[in-house]
């Protein structure tokens, strides 16, 4: 049994893969606003902020090595104790097309394993995510075949950058666990707990509680949720002895019919559903005490001085 933790780390997920500027005006696009929305999330208690970077001149998601070194380097240059944890997602999108379906239709992001993980290897962030899902997605579909993965995760080791994996339903902890077994993953270890996407895990507290059963005993998880309940599901994953996750990845609403301001109003509110529970937050040195992360950039400071 786990008990809820005297302290939690914060993620905040700034901008994301799906949510579109059509939703909310607030979306940051260019790398100078991913990394004004990083800073202010910060501000407000997030010790983690989770990246993804898009094309500038048209808002669509992009996989470009350019945007991210900018929005890292840019964060770096105010701020050197900010966990930064980029997504690795983008790569395994699938369209069917209508009349042949092992032909990619117009939308399919598919892609070799290690494209999808470049950026990683050449700019050593502290983290980077490891999507697990092979899904439904609307009227798509996402590969991350077991192989692919293991591909994924081979370069990541090898950069020197913890994996946080993420969880979309009950076989993805399956293959987690078979990755641990082989050595292709290593413990203990970092991971989410999705909830709320239509096909995956659906949201409630049963779903946390019986995916937390699944998990190694050591392993340190995320439990977060999609639309409207990402709010609700900071105080579950509390509860249950995990840490939080927001942003407008996640939700664009601060409250019902209420958009979200910033992302840093999104970590504000989750901060204070935390700390109403008894719960301290987690500063960025204490965030790499409980993941096991070097001070590399927590120290930078002083090594400077």
């Amino acid at each position: 049994m786990r008990l809820m933790r005297d302290t939690v780390i914060i993620t905040c997920a700034v901008t994301g893969n799906l949510t579109t500027p059509e939703q909310t005006p607030h979306l940051p696009i260019t790398p100078e606003q991913i990394a004004d929305a990083c800073l202010g999330a910060a501000e407000a208690g997030a010790a983690i902020c989770h990246i993804h970077v898009r094309d500038p001149a048209t808002g669509k998601p992009s996989m470009a090595l350019e945007y991210y070194r900018e929005t890292v380097e840019r964060i770096r240059a105010r701020n050197t104790q900010l966990i930064l944890n980029l997504t690795t997602g983008p790569g395994g999108r699938f369209v069917p097309s209508p009349d042949e379906p092992k032909i990619a239709a117009p939308g399919t992001t598919l892609c070799a394993p290690e494209l999808r993980v470049s950026h990683v290897a050449a700019l050593k962030p502290d983290i980077c995510t490891l999507d697990l899902n092979t899904m439904n997605s609307g009227k798509e579909v996402v590969i991350n075949t077991p192989g692919n993965v293991r591909r994924m995760a081979k370069v990541i080791r090898e950069a020197g950058v913890k994996p946080e994996i993420e969880l979309f339903d009950s076989g993805d902890i399956a293959l987690m666990n078979d990755m641990l077994a082989d050595g292709s993953l290593d413990g203990p270890i970092l991971c989410s707990l999705v909830l709320g996407v239509k096909y995956g895990f659906q949201v409630s507290p049963e779903t946390i509680l019986y995916a937390r059963g699944m998990l190694p005993r050591d392993a340190e998880f995320t439990a977060f949720g999609i639309g409207r309940s990402t709010f609700p599901m900071v105080a579950q994953s509390v509860l249950a002895g995990g840490h939080v996750r927001t942003g407008l990845e996640d939700a664009v609403n601060l409250a019902r019919g209420v958009l979200a301001p910033s992302n840093a109003a999104m970590v504000e509110k989750a901060r204070k559903i935390v700390e109403a529970l008894g719960v301290q937050i987690a500063d960025p040195r204490k965030a790499r005490e409980i993941v096991g992360l070097p001070t590399r950039f927590a120290d930078a400071a002083k090594v400077r001085a």
